[in-house]
């Protein structure tokens, strides 16, 4: 996934994921951003997965050997 980063007038940064709807962060450092990012896009993804919803966002991590 790709993470989307821009930093601000006052400096902050915004991280975000566009593949996530609703995963977008700020963070007071380019690196926070990044880390507060990543962590929220895999709560998303846990939440989708605990819920029954599809996360295509796996199709390729994760395999099922019948």
């Amino acid at each position: 996934m790709i993470i989307g980063l821009e930093q601000e007038e006052d400096g902050r940064w915004i991280g975000e994921i566009p593949d996530i709807p609703g995963v977008m962060v700020y963070g007071k450092t380019r690196d926070a951003a990044v880390s507060k990012v990543e962590a929220l896009a895999l709560r998303a993804i846990a939440d989708r997965l605990d819920h029954g919803k599809a996360v295509p966002e796996l199709n390729e991590l994760f395999v099922i050997d019948s």
